[in-house]
């Protein structure tokens, strides 16, 4: 039994690459879900998902309103809409803009922080803006995982920057290491550290 119950992932510029090298170095049967927030052009149909399950494993959808979150199956955020958790389903929501985005990686991290506690990792990528610093606090707050890429291996950093300059990041490491940390951090049974 492992001590997460969700990763959740916010990238931008540059976020296709990352999402690529992270999801094709995860084993099928990687035991909690992955819920994606990568900003999308909002006037165009997304290809994302069948993209990255050309490169992976694990199961990867565009996410669906209402859906259960089930265990070894990635979640891509659709075009245009927010996508959050709540009581362990997806919620997608057209509200308003955060950070000039829709979806919004905060709105995704801070309702994993307030569905997940202490059982959430956030993982942030790759991207231009700052979306996802506020969202990072909160999971640090209550009690999850946090990880950034590094600035030498992201083709934009300045989200991984800002949020790694709220204090809140536990890892900071070089794309190829993410994979499997984030193995690591999940199959460590309670305790065992």
């Amino acid at each position: 039994m492992s001590q997460f119950d969700i990763v959740a992932i916010g990238t931008s510029a540059g976020g296709l690459k990352a999402l690529t090298e992270v999801l094709s170095n995860l084993p099928k049967d990687f035991p909690v879900p992955i819920l994606i927030v990568q900003h999308l052009d909002p006037r165009h149909k997304s290809l994302m998902a069948e993209i990255l399950q050309r490169h992976s494993d694990m199961n990867i959808k565009e996410a669906e309103d209402g859906e259960d979150i089930k265990n070894s199956t990635v979640y891509i955020a659709p075009p245009n809409r927010h996508m959050l958790t709540t009581d362990k389903k997806i919620e997608l929501t057209k509200t308003e803009f955060v950070h000039f985005s829709r979806p919004s990686i905060d709105l995704l991290f801070d309702s994993v922080a307030a569905d997940y506690k202490d059982r959430a990792i956030a993982v942030i990528l790759t991207g231009s803006g700052m979306d996802g610093a506020i969202g990072i606090k909160a999971i640090k707050e209550n009690g999850g995982t946090t990880i950034a890429q590094d600035s030498r291996t992201s083709e934009y950093f300045s989200m991984p920057d800002t949020a790694i300059k709220t204090g809140s990041i536990d890892f900071i490491l070089p794309l190829n290491e993410i994979a499997g940390a984030l193995v690591k951090l999940v199959t460590i049974e309670p305790g065992e550290q």
